[in-house]
């Protein structure tokens, strides 16, 4: 019977999801000090191998059920040393890249710390992207992969920044309130995602 209080209440909540954040090991310009964002061909370092098999191993202790990761190198890199340890199949999505730098993609990130506006979330490089922008690029994915998601346990194998703004997301957060700490490379973070 629908009549009566209970016809109002809303719909039962999805279960949460627990997203496995692993973000790629070292590159080439990470060694160097060059700023990547979107550059899509930068190779990990033998570091970054080994960053990237560790964050395998830790992989294989959290039983992710779908493995997702950046088309970027060196998030595809670290991904197909999760896929071997884990025997899940990669898919592979643009909604992980890095936040876009533009025109300062490929410079000595030493020389940005006066060419970037860092405190405002909707400043940009000339063809890049604001963490705005990020932000709500990575949010409109978290929506999708509730809707439809492919398992209860997910590893997105992605970017420094991106982890960032999916952990803002997460914690209802906007843009402007991101954490300010960047993890590792190599690191897993564990969230649980109930939106």
């Amino acid at each position: 019977m629908t009549d009566g209080p209970l016809a109002t209440l809303p719909p039962t909540m999805a279960r949460p999801l627990t997203l496995l954040l692993v973000r790629h090991g070292q590159t080439v310009w990470n060694a160097a000090g060059l700023m990547q964002g979107q550059t899509p061909h930068v190779p990990l370092t033998p570091l970054g191998r080994s960053q990237a098999e560790a964050a395998a191993e830790m992989l294989t202790r959290l039983s992710p059920g779908a493995l997702v990761s950046s088309d970027l190198l060196r998030a595809v890199q670290t991904a197909e040393y999760c896929a071997r340890a884990t025997g899940l199949p990669i898919v592979r999505t643009p909604a992980l890249r890095e936040q876009g730098y533009g025109i300062l993609e490929g410079r000595p990130s030493r020389e940005l710390w006066d060419v970037v506006d860092w405190a405002d979330a909707h400043w940009s490089a000339e063809g890049g992207e604001s963490l705005a922008e990020l932000h709500g690029r990575v949010e409109a994915y978290l929506q999708d992969l509730c809707a439809d998601p492919p398992a209860d346990v997910i590893a997105l194998v992605t970017h420094g920044d991106t982890i960032r703004a999916i952990q803002a997301v997460v914690a209802g957060l906007g843009p402007d309130a991101m954490p300010a700490v960047t993890p590792a490379n190599g690191s897993v973070t564990r969230l649980e995602y109930c939106p």
